[in-house]
């Protein structure tokens, strides 16, 4: 017969790091150590933008409590977890960039109209799980949390000083959120949520809707209206913002640089897209926080593979190497750019006019990239001029001013994604705002998205000519919109054949 108390499940992730149980550890654990001197942090740049921010949104949701949560750690493997990102919502409200804080949910709590924070309808307050004092045992035996194990976490009082957002324990969480919640026509606080990003929080909101007896489908739809908001609340980018994103391109570039001068170790590398990828990679965390994305490093066929992320593949001389990539720095912000390299430092004849068209489609698209025109009017500049040169060389079936039309789009073989996105905390950024703010939206100064033609000819592509086959090109640049026009982020980054070549070179030694 067994007589030992058997394990929780949940208790044995952690069996490689128990600690000692004896009281004589745990005093001594509590003991002699250096009294914590930090003082609080200066008032960030970020705070004041951020205030105005949450001002915005809380004139759209007068009366109601709104509850946005950063996310919980994600497991990688069994008790290991991943880099902690928060939800992008969460971000940009709060100003908070990498690494804060897990569990944490921002609650703006509804207050009479103009008397809440800055002049608004809501006292937003900041929930999160505060340091634990090296007096607790938390601080040695919580390899999650606890300062031993993972650093030191701020204090309530330092994040109150440095973003500007008053700060409460997480532990008042559920007080704030379920209090006179309920049906709003019957008095109770009506609650809007963004979903699916901590599911504590989640079953938290559906319980106490539930037991008040508010309609649960109504409710989920009012939830999508405030992710929706969020979302469309970073469609135009503050001075902050534009800075971070500038800053995020510049490191970028510099990845780019890597990547060069990677290219003879990639060519003897039977993986050499992985020695491509790693390059950009080993700059990003230099330089940055992560990468935005996955990196595509896709070397001849590979580059007509949109989504090519795999990177196990040769590089080989002759070819072309399409490199997608962007450093996300530490406050969140990502580039997104795209450069096409001859292997060789020189492009082909074909592989040059290939580029030529594209390089053109993208400038026609960076003319029209203005103030006053719709987002869609850049995406059919760039295909207007694609569609006629693949006509000028034989591709088309039809004319490009069939292919044009609606009941046409034969060109959209060769170049089937759009031309752009907005680009901010999410590679693809405001991706649930409405579509008549994004797709059918007018520029206006302050927005930042990605211009990125490009061709794929696909080496099993029987309708194009064998010379084209195997050539995939795309040219992707960061753009940001002035009262003038625009100006391209990543203009520093050579973009022209001839600019291509040169700087390839220049990079050898």
């Amino acid at each position: 017969m067994n007589t030992h108390e058997e394990q929780p499940l949940e208790e044995r992730v952690n069996n490689r790091s128990q600690p000692p149980q004896s009281e004589a550890f745990t005093s001594f654990m509590a003991s002699s150590w250096a009294p914590d001197t930090t003082e609080l942090p200066e008032r960030a740049k970020v705070a004041d933008f951020a205030a105005a921010r949450r001002a915005k949104i809380s004139a759209q949701f007068p009366g109601e409590r709104l509850v946005i949560p950063a996310g919980p750690l994600k497991v990688r493997s069994n008790d290991t977890d991943y880099r902690f990102r928060p939800h992008s919502a969460f971000a940009h409200q709060t100003g908070l960039g990498t690494d804060h804080e897990p569990d944490a949910v921002l609650v703006f709590e509804p207050v009479d109209e103009g008397t809440g924070d800055d002049g608004s309808n809501h006292e937003v307050t900041l929930y999160f799980t505060p340091l634990a004092g090296r007096d607790t045992a938390k601080f040695y035996a919580d390899p999650r949390y606890g300062e031993f194990w993972i650093g030191p976490r701020p204090t309530l009082a330092a994040v109150e000083a440095e973003y500007g957002v008053r700060t409460k324990d997480l532990a008042e969480l559920e007080v704030a959120v379920t209090k006179n919640a309920g049906n709003a026509a019957l008095g109770g606080v009506q609650i809007r949520l963004v979903r699916e990003v901590d599911l504590n929080v989640d079953a938290l909101v559906d319980t106490s809707r539930y037991n008040t007896g508010v309609d649960l489908e109504q409710a989920d739809a009012q939830d999508a209206l405030l992710t929706e908001a969020l979302s469309a609340a970073r469609l135009v980018k503050d001075e902050v913002e534009i800075e971070n994103l500038s800053r995020s391109v510049e490191n970028t570039i510099a990845g780019f640089e890597n990547v060069v001068r990677a290219i003879p170790r990639a060519v003897a590398h039977h993986r050499g897209e992985r020695v491509i990828e790693g390059a950009f990679f080993a700059k990003a965390r230099e330089e940055g926080n992560d990468l935005g994305y996955d990196t595509i490093a896709a070397c001849g066929n590979n580059a007509t593979i949109l989504h090519w992320i795999r990177n196990n593949g040769a590089v080989e001389e002759g070819k072309l190497m399409l490199v997608d990539a962007g450093v996300e720095d530490d406050t969140l912000y990502t580039a997104d750019v795209t450069r096409t390299l001859p292997i060789s430092g020189k492009f082909t004849e074909v592989q040059a006019k290939v580029y030529q068209a594209v390089l053109d489609a993208a400038d026609a698209a960076f003319e029209v990239a203005v103030p006053g025109n719709k987002f869609r009017d850049v995406h059919a500049a760039a295909m207007k001029v694609l569609a006629e040169r693949l006509e000028s060389w034989g591709l088309l079936p039809v004319s490009a001013e069939v292919s044009l039309t609606d009941d046409g789009g034969q060109h959209r073989r060769w170049m089937p994604h759009g031309t752009s996105h907005h680009l901010g905390l999410d590679v693809h950024d405001c991706a649930q705002a409405k579509r008549e703010l994004y797709l059918d939206g007018i520029i206006e100064p302050g927005m930042v998205f990605t211009i990125e033609p490009g061709l794929y000819f696909k080496e099993e592509d029987l309708a194009i000519p064998e010379e084209y086959r195997g050539i995939g090109v795309r040219i992707e640049d960061d753009v940001l919109i002035t009262e003038e026009g625009n100006r391209n982020l990543s203009a520093a980054l050579p973009r022209t054949v001839e600019g291509v070549e040169e700087w390839m070179d220049s990079l050898k030694s």
